[in-house]
């Protein structure tokens, strides 16, 4: 997401911009619970497995208010729907006075309220959604424009387009499958991702938390820091499930668990085949974060660091 402001810096002004890249690139941490932006303040905790921000912090920042507290009371009076679209919690936090509460949002509250603030500090944010959900509209209408975007947001990421080509590969893999799933009676997110860790943890002989950690993982997205080759084996566990699934007439929860097993088992045999002969290991502990520490040129994962860091 971070990306997404860059290419859009144009029609955004450099502060809101930092803001927000601010509050989105915190959600990838687990450690300070204050950010400092401009010499100010915002305070921020982890709750309910996402980080929620204070809301008169933000305000502050992005209003001239000397008052933000009654600013945010006015607000609810002027956007009488803000209520219902922000979820606000009130958080202990230790302050200069001792505890006191604090009202807080997650990040989709927080877009919320700058929607609703009425200041040039706010407006690049309202300019950079609207032209967020123009993109989304024509995606809906055209499909590939959304695989154009995601290969915009890789390269600019700094991924080879050979990286790319396998993670589109296993992007569509698993819209194929999900589809199927849900052809088949499964359509709870939980049960997608109990079905996806079964097939993980055949294909792989771990579980993508595990999986995670090997990589030093915390938040970030596996498959954005997986190897072309974990890729590749990913993709085919879930495509095997897919047509297993098909094969077997797979109805509901219970019968797609089964189907799920068989398919990443029998993906984990081919994947011990391929290290029997190959001599190589397909889970890697190579990421992306590790490419952007080591190298100032090229922040990409190759089969060529794969097979490096076996070698070594």
């Amino acid at each position: 997401m971070y990306i997404i402001f860059q290419l859009i810096f144009n029609i955004c002004a450099p502060f809101t911009i930092v803001l927000l890249t601010i509050i989105i690139r915190s959600t990838m941490q687990q450690d300070n619970k204050i950010i400092l932006f401009q010499d100010k303040q915002i305070r921020r905790t982890w709750q309910q497995e996402e980080w929620y921000f204070s809301v008169v912090d933000i305000i502050s920042l992005l209003t001239d208010s000397k008052d933000p507290q009654q600013y945010w009371k006015r607000l609810n009076l002027r956007d009488k729907e803000i209520k219902g679209a922000v979820q606000v919690v009130p958080i202990l936090f230790d302050t200069a006075g001792g505890k006191q509460k604090i009202l807080c949002a997650n990040t989709e509250g927080v877009f919320r309220v700058i929607m609703s603030i009425p200041s040039a500090k706010a407006e690049p944010f309202k300019q950079w959604l609207a032209q967020v959900g123009k993109e989304r509209l024509d995606e809906i209408q055209d499909p590939e424009l959304l695989t154009d975007r995601q290969i915009q947001l890789y390269r600019a990421k700094g991924y080879t387009d050979e990286w790319i080509e396998r993670r589109i590969e296993a992007t569509n893999a698993r819209k194929r499958l999900t589809s199927e799933w849900k052809t088949r009676g499964v359509t709870e997110n939980k049960d997608f991702s109990i079905l996806t860790a079964i097939i993980a943890k055949g294909t792989f002989g771990i579980t993508p938390s595990e999986h995670g950690k090997i990589k030093g993982l915390e938040r970030e997205n596996l498959r954005d820091h997986m190897t072309p080759l974990e890729l590749i084996f990913t993709a085919l566990g879930e495509e095997t499930t897919r047509l297993l699934a098909i094969k077997n007439d797979a109805q509901g929860f219970i019968e797609n668990l089964d189907t799920a097993t068989d398919g990443g088992t029998k993906t984990g045999a081919a994947r011990e085949n391929y290290e029997k002969n190959t001599g190589l290991k397909v889970v890697s502990p190579d990421n992306y974060l590790n490419q952007i520490q080591n190298s100032g040129k090229n922040n990409s994962l190759s089969d060529e660091n794969v097979i490096n860091d076996r070698e070594e």
